[in-house]
């Protein structure tokens, strides 16, 4: 199973909101570039993204920096927030992004999430993010009457080759991740899931990581790595996936 760092960027900072609520910050960094270097250096494969000020305004805020992490960190990174036209997706294609993640798209333009997964396919995701049960779009400012396992279905109708499942409640809170949840969503949708909010713990990790069999490929963990409750390297190996040991800007070492 994967784990993937979270950067969230605000105001070109590196930052983690409680719940998604942009009054509930805590800032970690002035310099998010040097955040994604520190956990490639310490073994991450994969770096996850998100523009917040972009998931707030309905377009990209945060380009630049996200070219420079993608730039200097030598691993796939996966990008999201403000992704609304095929525009967006391109920009963040040509910066390098190894991953588009179409969140808001999803329910207000599913005719733009079925033409980018035929034109790019495994390049792009939808993450679902859920409050109750239902979906939360625009930054999880305003929640839909849509049922997150339903969307999650739908999504893989249009072709849609993984989703990414939060749920906002746990989100920040170190509360633990809500299993049934996304245990729901891998058995419903039928698509590799990506795990997100509320990991406190590497137990919340080997939990997830029994999850695998039914599709959860991988948990993005945040404030618990931020807040040192355990290393990059302890989540690692709680989830079964092996250090990889890269040199930030350059290549694989053997």
């Amino acid at each position: 199973m994967i784990v993937f760092p979270a950067i969230d960027l605000r105001r070109g900072r590196c930052v983690r909101l409680y719940q998604g609520r942009p009054e509930e910050e805590t800032v970690y960094s002035d310099d998010p570039v040097a955040i994604a270097r520190k956990w490639v250096e310490e073994g991450a494969s994969w770096l996850h993204v998100v523009d917040l000020d972009g998931a707030f305004e309905g377009r990209i805020q945060n380009l630049g920096v996200i070219r420079e992490i993608i730039r200097d960190a030598g691993v796939p990174v996966q990008v999201g927030g403000g992704v609304r036209t095929p525009a967006d997706i391109d920009a963040l294609l040509k910066a390098g992004a190894a991953r588009v993640v179409l969140g808001t798209a999803a329910v207000a333009d599913p005719d733009l999430v079925a033409g980018a997964c035929r034109v790019y396919g495994e390049a792009i995701a939808v993450g679902i993010d859920s409050r109750d049960g239902l979906v939360a779009i625009k930054g999880w400012v305003t929640t839909s009457p849509r049922r997150a396992v339903d969307l999650g279905r739908e999504m893989a109708d249009l072709g849609v080759r993984r989703l990414i499942y939060t749920d906002i409640s746990r989100d920040g809170t170190l509360k633990g991740p809500n299993l049934e949840a996304i245990r729901e969503m891998a058995l419903s949708s039928g698509l590799p899931v990506i795990a997100s909010g509320g990991i406190a713990d590497l137990q919340d990790i080997a939990v997830l990581r029994e999850l695998e069999p039914l599709g959860v490929e991988g948990v993005i963990v945040g404030r618990a790595l931020y807040n040192r409750r355990f290393s990059l390297a302890e989540a690692l190996a709680a989830a079964g996936e092996a250090k990889v040991a890269f040199k930030a800007g350059g290549e694989r070492r053997c």
